[in-house]
């Protein structure tokens, strides 16, 4: 994964990985609140744990590994 502070918005850069799984995913570098109001309306994607554990996403991310 490389260097995680560079992932994240600064704000962020330092967290635990506990706090970051439990952190907004507008936490994540490069997602707005805005997408963030998205991802919880769309998918109920409110943390960055839920992203990457929604099933939609694991399913996605299974289908372009197995297209690889």
């Amino acid at each position: 994964m490389g260097d995680l502070a560079s992932k994240l918005d600064k704000a962020y850069e330092g967290k635990s990985v506990a706090e970051l799984a439990d952190a907004p995913v507008a936490a994540l570098q490069g997602v707005s609140d805005s997408d963030a109001e998205h991802l919880k309306s769309a998918f109920g994607v409110k943390t960055v744990r839920d992203l990457g554990t929604n099933k939609y996403f694991l399913w996605a991310q299974s289908i372009a590994k197995l297209a690889e």
